[in-house]
C-alpha cells in the first residue's frame, strides 16, 4: 500500500441524530459528511481511504461511495461487527492497512476542514511521531446542545493528558460541562480533540492490549481518547499537538444540520473550501 492512509470511523449507529448521518447534506450541492471529509483528505495528499462500516448501514454507504467518489480513488472498507467503540473501530481497519506504516484517523461526522487535514497530512509525511490535531473549543461546538468533547492538556506542544468531558454547551455564562467533573465552565480557546489522530506503527500492539484489557460486559465502549489517555501515563510515547485555526462542525444532533450546512456555504464563500466537493 502506497501513499498516506487515513482511516474514517463511520460505524456509528448516529442515535441521537436519527438517521445515517455520516452521509447528512451538508455540502453546497447536497454532499455527505464523508464526501467533504474526504475530498478535504485527498486534498491534502492522502492516497488511500479505508471506511470502517456497520453491518446494517454498510452497505448504503458503500453503495454510496462507489457510485459518486471519483474512480481514481484508493478506497477499502473495513466491517466493524458489534458497536464497542473506536479502538476495535480502528483496529478492523488494519487488514487494510500497511502495519509499518503511519496512518491517520478521523470520524465520519464531523467536518474538520482543509488546515486541519493539512497539518495531519505534513507531520505523518516529515515526522517520527504520534499527533492529535488540537481545536479550540469555541470552534468545535454547533448549536446550543450539549456533546462530549476531549479537553487536553498541552505543554510544550506535547499532550500530556486528555480528559472527556460531556454534556458541553454553549450557555450564557459561557461554555459548561454538567458532568459533575472540575472545572465547570471551560475556557472558549481550550484545545479540545476531536478523534483527528495520526499514529505510527507502534501504536498497534497498544490497541490490540486495550481491546484485550477492557471490559465489555458492562456496555462501556473503548475509546481512542480514553486509550491515549492511559497510554500516555504509562508508555513514553510522544504525542505533538497541532493546533489548526480550522471550525470543526459536525452533525450530532438533527437540529445541527442547517447550522453546518449554513457553516459550509459560508467556508465556499470565504474561499476556503471549493464549491463541488468531486472535480474527478
Amino acid at each position: 500500500m502506497s501513499g498516506q492512509s487515513l482511516v474514517i470511523l463511520a460505524a456509528g449507529r448516529a442515535r441521537r441524530y436519527g438517521g445515517l448521518k455520516q452521509l447528512a447534506p451538508i455540502g453546497v450541492h447536497g454532499e455527505g459528511v464523508i464526501d467533504l471529509i474526504a475530498s478535504d483528505a485527498m486534498a491534502a495528499g492522502f492516497e488511500h481511504l479505508v471506511l470502517v462500516v456497520n453491518p446494517e448501514t454498510g452497505p448504503e454507504i458503500r453503495r454510496h461511495v462507489m457510485t459518486t467518489w471519483p474512480r481514481s480513488w484508493s478506497v477499502d472498507f473495513a466491517v466493524q461487527e458489534h458497536p464497542r467503540g473506536t479502538v476495535p473501530a480502528t483496529l478492523a481497519a488494519l487488514a487494510h492497512l500497511d502495519a509499518s506504516a503511519p496512518f491517520a484517523i478521523s470520524n465520519a461526522d464531523d467536518l474538520y476542514g482543509r488546515d486541519a487535514f493539512a497539518l495531519l497530512g505534513e507531520h505523518l509525511a516529515n515526522r517520527a511521531t504520534n499527533c492529535l490535531i488540537g481545536f479550540r473549543l469555541d470552534h468545535a461546538l454547533v448549536g446550543d446542545l450539549p456533546v462530549s468533547r476531549g479537553v487536553c492538556n498541552v505543554v510544550n506542544g506535547h499532550l500530556t493528558d486528555i480528559v472527556e468531558r460531556r454534556q458541553v454547551h454553549d450557555s450564557p455564562d459561557g461554555f459548561v460541562a454538567d458532568d459533575g467533573l472540575s472545572p465547570v465552565f471551560l475556557d472558549p480557546e481550550t484545545t479540545v480533540s476531536m478523534n483527528l489522530w495520526g499514529f505510527q506503527p507502534a501504536i498497534w500492539p497498544l490497541l490490540s492490549r486495550a481491546m484485550d484489557q477492557h471490559d465489555f460486559s458492562d456496555g462501556t465502549e473503548a475509546l481512542l481518547p480514553v486509550f491515549v489517555g492511559s497510554i500516555l501515563h504509562h508508555y513514553p510515547m510522544r504525542f505533538d499537538v497541532l493546533l489548526t485555526s480550522s471550525r470543526c462542525v459536525g452533525v450530532t444532533h438533527a437540529d445541527d444540520l442547517a447550522l453546518v450546512q449554513m457553516d459550509v456555504r459560508l467556508q465556499v464563500e470565504l474561499g476556503e473550501r471549493p464549491e463541488f466537493a468531486f472535480t474527478d
